[in-house]
């Protein structure tokens, strides 16, 4: 499984208005910590499914939504509830500590 790709002409269709909360990993294909967050992200995706939804955004692909949301690192990690970011985390992590910190959430 790979994760669903976003892109800036399709962000608010898909993060801003979805109907339950979004976790977008913002990355590109040059990242190789984006590479060692992709297992651990699908893993996440496939567990949650239902609750949370998770998607990608390459950020030389869709620059816009990039910087809409600051992004100055990949991967950046931003969970997005009812069309605003709730929380966000740079660089990778295991599956393990991403799930704990998304337990977190309200």
């Amino acid at each position: 499984m790979t994760l669903s790709a976003v892109t800036d002409v399709d962000f608010g269709e898909r993060v801003l208005r979805a109907g339950r909360p979004v976790l977008v990993e913002f990355t590109a294909r040059w990242c190789g910590p984006c590479r060692q967050l992709g297992p651990a992200l699908e893993s996440v995706a496939e567990e949650q499914r239902g609750r949370l939804d998770v998607v990608a955004v390459d950020v030389d692909v869709s620059p816009e939504t990039a910087v809409t949301y600051n992004v100055l690192g990949t991967p950046t990690l931003m969970v997005f509830k009812d069309g605003e970011p709730v929380w966000s985390r740079v660089g990778a992590r295991s599956k393990r500590k991403l799930l704990e910190e998304l337990a977190e959430l309200p």
